[in-house]
């Protein structure tokens, strides 16, 4: 009669702990990149009464339930934060606490100091790579802290080359106002100014499928009252409509700009007229003369704007005249038996002893999950569930209590017999 007692009392120990480990779901409902735990109950030893050997079995009741988190997926969310990043997939984020020791998280609402060190909302340093002096992320390197830039100016990069894609009109009458066209064309200077090239051609009036360019630069950008000629020729083209010279092997026409009245240094260009595959850029058919698309390779100086994470866990950094670099990349670390992790708070894991040696390498490779820029994941607990589990705990509760009452009213009438 008396096991009884400690058998209901070992049910109610282990309701208590069921109990508890739902309200710590419940109150972590909001909580980023959370993952429920849920309860394993698991019976103690029984003993044996009477002359056969396990022909009566009393069991001893339950023992301490053991807690199992689940690394299930949660949905991802989009916040629009550009520091906020989640997992799609398996994974964990790595971060490093003050100590130096690693840690692992699913939490991904980052931010950074002011050093520009990416953190977590808990003061954890976020590992991964950063850009070298080279300008270049290399992820062949150990993962380290990432430090984002702030405030920075990139340095103008002159233009090299320019080209456009342009059709001049075959059908153009010289004399007549379609028998000349021009194309404006912006270059950059070492210092990051802009010149207006002006690309004119004109149809030639003795030489049929010719037309004459002429380049030309205001002559305020060299120091001159007029304009400035830099290159002057010919394109001849085929019957087709197609440019046949210069022909590709030539290389592109040189264009030289110097004695630039900003004391920049002086410019040698190539105009491009054939694309990569060789195909012209620029064609005669009976169509009015017009350009499609233009480009050059200068880069005028810029500042930075924003610092965000990207899909992939690229951090970019977009500056003022539109570009964007990558300044870092995110780790993520595979661990093959995640259960086994040890929770430290604020959303952090630490190894334990059983826990696999963590897989550390770019997302979306090796079984590592991907990375959602501008997205966090939401906690995974289920409240419907959590609350018919809380419902059944304190249920088995209070039929346990009901089982050490009973006993005792057992006892007492026991003790009365003897009277």
């Amino acid at each position: 009669m008396f096991t009884a007692f400690s058998t209901a009392l070992s049910a109610l120990s282990a309701d208590e702990t069921a109990i508890d480990v739902v309200g710590n779901n419940l109150a972590n409902l909001n909580t980023t990149g959370y993952k429920a735990s849920s309860v394993a109950f698991q019976d103690l030893v029984t003993q044996s009464i009477g002359a056969g050997l396990g022909d009566t079995q009393v069991g001893f009741g339950v023992g301490t339930p053991l807690t199992q988190r689940q690394f299930t997926q949660g949905a991802v969310q989009s916040t629009g934060g550009v520091l906020d990043a989640a997992i799609q997939g398996d994974g964990f984020f790595v971060t490093e606490n003050s100590q130096g020791a690693q840690q692992f998280t699913r939490a991904g609402d980052f931010q950074t100091d002011s050093n520009g060190v990416l953190m977590t909302a808990s003061g954890e340093y976020v590992q991964g790579w950063t850009e070298n002096s080279s300008g270049v992320v290399d992820t062949n390197q150990p993962i380290g802290n990432i430090v984002v830039p702030t405030g920075t100016l990139t340095a103008p990069i002159a233009t090299t080359a320019f080209s456009f894609d342009a059709n001049l009109n075959a059908a153009a009458v010289s004399g007549q106002s379609d028998a000349t066209f021009s194309e404006p064309m912006n270059v950059i200077d070492s210092l990051g100014n802009s010149h207006q090239l002006t690309i004119t051609f004109t149809l030639d009036t003795t030489t049929p499928n010719q037309w004459d360019y002429s380049i030309t630069v205001p002559g305020a950008d060299v120091g001159d009252t007029g304009p400035q000629q830099l290159a002057s020729g010919s394109l001849n083209f085929d019957s087709s409509g197609n440019l046949i010279n210069p022909p590709a092997s030539a290389g592109g026409i040189p264009v030289a700009l110097t004695g630039l009245a900003d004391q920049a240094a002086d410019m040698n260009m190539t105009w491009n007229l054939y694309d990569a595959s060789g195909a012209p850029a620029i064609t005669q058919y009976s169509q009015a003369s017009s350009t499609t698309a233009s480009s050059q390779n200068g880069v005028a100086p810029a500042s930075l704007t924003t610092v965000g994470i990207s899909d992939g866990g690229q951090i970019l950094a977009s500056y003022s005249n539109g570009t964007q670099a990558v300044v870092g990349q995110l780790a993520i670390a595979s661990i093959r038996n995640p259960q086994s992790l040890i929770a430290t708070g604020n959303n952090n894991f630490e190894a334990s002893e059983q826990t696999a040696l963590p897989a550390i390498g770019l997302p979306n490779t090796g079984g590592r999950g991907d990375v959602v820029g501008g997205s966090l994941e939401a906690s995974t607990v289920d409240i419907a569930k959590e609350f018919t589990n809380l419902i059944i705990y304190q249920r088995a509760y209070e039929v346990n209590a009901k089982v050490v009452t009973t006993v005792d009213q057992l006892s007492q009438d026991t003790v009365a017999l003897k009277q």
